[in-house]
C-alpha cells in the first residue's frame, strides 16, 4: 500500500468531501496596479499579464515591484493565496493562476482575483489547471473578444477537499513530476544552446580547408513566389506558404499541404524541386525576414507563397541538407537584418541575398558537418525520439495522474 493509500485510508475511507470554492475561501478582486509604477526594488507585485507569460504554478519571487507608497493604495495578497488572473483574450488561459509562497505580502494588478483560503496552496494551484476546473469555468465565461470570469461567480465552484496530510501527500507525488518535467527542459534548452554553437562554429569558414567565400549570386539563381487571389487556392497545385518556410528547417511531401490553381507557365517559372532554398521576404520585422527552409525531395508539381524567395542552385558545389542549417548562423541572421530595407514592413530581395558571401566547403566536409549537426537537432527537435518527445510524454503522464489524484469518490454518507 502506498503512502496515499495508508494516508485515505486513515483520514477519508469512505470518499472525499467536495465543497464549493466559497465554503473553504474568501475570494477578492485585485486592485488597480498599473505597469508604468513598476520600479526595480521595493514591494512585491504581480501584474495579470505576467500570470500568463513569467509564471509557473507557483512563485515565491516577483518579477517587479512598486514602491511602499504605491503599495499603501493596492489590493495584497498573503502567503498562501491563489492568485487568479480572470481576464483573458481565449478562453483557455483565463483563470490561469499562480499561488504565492513568498514570505510577506505581494501586490496584485486588476483583472485579477485573489483567493485567500485554509487549504494547501499547492495543491488548490494544481486544481486549478485540471480538466475538471475547465469544465466548470467555461459556463462561468462571459464575452467575446476579451473572455472574462467574475471573481464572485468563482465561489460556486465545486472541488474535491480532501484532509489536508492527503493534499499534502498529492502535492508531493505532483511535485515529482513537476520538478523532472523541469529537468528535461532544462536540459532541452542546454542542449540547444549546444546545438546553436556546433551550428555556428561547423559553418565558420576559418574551420574549413579552403576558406574562401562565395557570393550567393554566383550559386543560386533567385525568383519571389506566387501571388494570387484568395479565390485560387484550396485546389490544384501543391503550394508552398510563407508558414512552412517560416517554420520548417527542411520541406517534405508530406509538409506541404495547401494547394493553388495556377497556370501552365506560373507552374514552369515557380517550380520547387530538390535542392531549392526558400526565404521569407517580407515581415512586420526585420527578426522574421529570411528564414530559410529547403526542400529535400523532389515530389513533381509544386509552386511556392509570394512573400518569399526561392534560390535555385547554379551548380552542384552545395548539398541541400547543408544548405539547411548554413543559413541559420548567427552571421547570416545578422546579415539579413542589417540588410533588408523597411517601410511600412520589412523586406528583402534576392538581389540582397545574392551578395551574401557563404564558405563553401567540400562535399565530404559538407557532408561531416550535417552528420554532426544533424544529431544534435534531432535530439533537440525530434517529436518522435528526441527531448521533446519524452518532455510531452513525461507531460503526458503527468496531466494523466493529476487527473486521478485529483478525483475522489465523493463521501458517502
Amino acid at each position: 500500500m502506498s503512502k496515499l493509500e495508508e494516508l485515505i485510508a486513515e483520514f477519508c475511507p469512505n470518499g472525499g468531501s467536495y465543497k464549493k470554492l466559497g465554503e473553504i475561501a474568501t475570494i477578492s478582486r485585485g486592485g488597480n496596479l498599473q505597469k508604468k509604477g513598476f520600479c526595480s526594488d521595493g514591494v512585491p507585485c504581480i501584474h495579470y499579464g505576467q500570470i500568463y507569460t513569467r509564471y509557473g504554478l507557483f512563485a515565491d519571487k516577483t518579477f517587479t515591484f512598486i514602491s511602499e507608497d504605491c503599495a499603501k493604495k493596492q489590493k495584497l495578497a498573503y502567503p498562501n493565496d491563489i492568485v487568479m488572473a480572470v481576464t483573458s483574450e481565449n478562453i483557455e488561459d483565463v483563470c490561469k493562476c499562480v499561488a504565492w509562497l513568498g514570505d510577506g505580502a505581494v501586490a496584485v494588478s486588476g483583472h485579477t482575483a485573489f483567493i485567500h483560503h485554509n487549504q494547501n496552496a499547492k495543491y488548490l494551484a494544481y486544481y486549478f489547471h485540471t480538466q475538471m476546473f475547465a469544465a466548470q469555468k467555461r459556463k462561468l465565461v462571459h464575452g467575446t473578444k476579451v473572455m472574462e470570469v467574475t471573481p464572485d461567480t468563482l465561489n460556486a465552484v465545486t472541488l474535491p477537499v480532501p484532509p489536508l496530510p492527503v493534499q499534502s501527500e498529492i502535492v508531493k507525488i505532483l511535485d515529482n513530476f513537476t520538478e523532472l518535467t523541469a529537468e528535461l527542459t532544462a536540459e532541452l534548452t542546454a542542449r540547444k544552446k549546444q546545438y546553436s554553437e556546433y551550428l555556428n562554429i561547423l559553418i565558420d569558414r576559418k574551420r574549413f580547408s579552403n576558406p574562401s567565400r562565395i557570393k550567393l549570386g554566383e550559386l543560386f539563381d533567385f525568383r519571389n513566389g506566387l501571388s494570387k487571389g484568395k479565390e485560387f487556392f484550396g485546389r490544384g497545385t501543391p503550394f508552398i506558404r510563407y508558414t512552412d518556410v517560416y517554420n520548417k528547417r527542411v520541406l517534405h511531401k508530406e509538409d506541404i499541404s495547401s494547394l493553388v490553381e495556377c497556370t501552365p507557365s506560373e507552374l514552369e517559372k515557380r517550380k520547387v524541386t530538390r535542392g531549392d532554398v526558400l526565404f521569407t521576404r517580407t515581415s512586420e520585422t526585420a527578426e522574421d525576414v529570411g528564414w530559410s527552409s529547403v526542400m529535400l525531395e523532389d515530389i513533381g508539381d509544386c509552386v511556392f507563397n509570394g512573400f518569399t524567395i526561392r534560390a535555385t542552385p547554379k551548380t552542384e558545389r552545395l548539398l541541400p541538407e547543408y544548405c539547411a542549417y548554413c543559413f541559420s548562423t548567427n552571421e547570416f541572421r545578422q546579415y539579413v537584418t542589417s540588410h533588408c530595407a523597411f517601410t511600412t514592413r520589412a523586406s528583402l530581395t534576392g538581389k540582397t541575398i545574392a551578395e551574401y558571401e557563404l564558405a563553401v566547403p567540400s562535399i565530404s566536409e559538407q557532408q561531416k558537418v550535417v552528420n554532426v549537426l544533424d544529431k544534435l537537432y534531432l535530439l533537440c527537435n525530434s517529436r518522435s525520439d528526441g527531448l521533446p518527445a519524452e518532455i510531452a510524454a513525461r507531460q503526458k503522464q503527468y496531466e494523466y495522474y493529476r487527473g486521478k489524484l485529483l478525483t475522489f469518490r465523493e463521501v458517502s454518507m
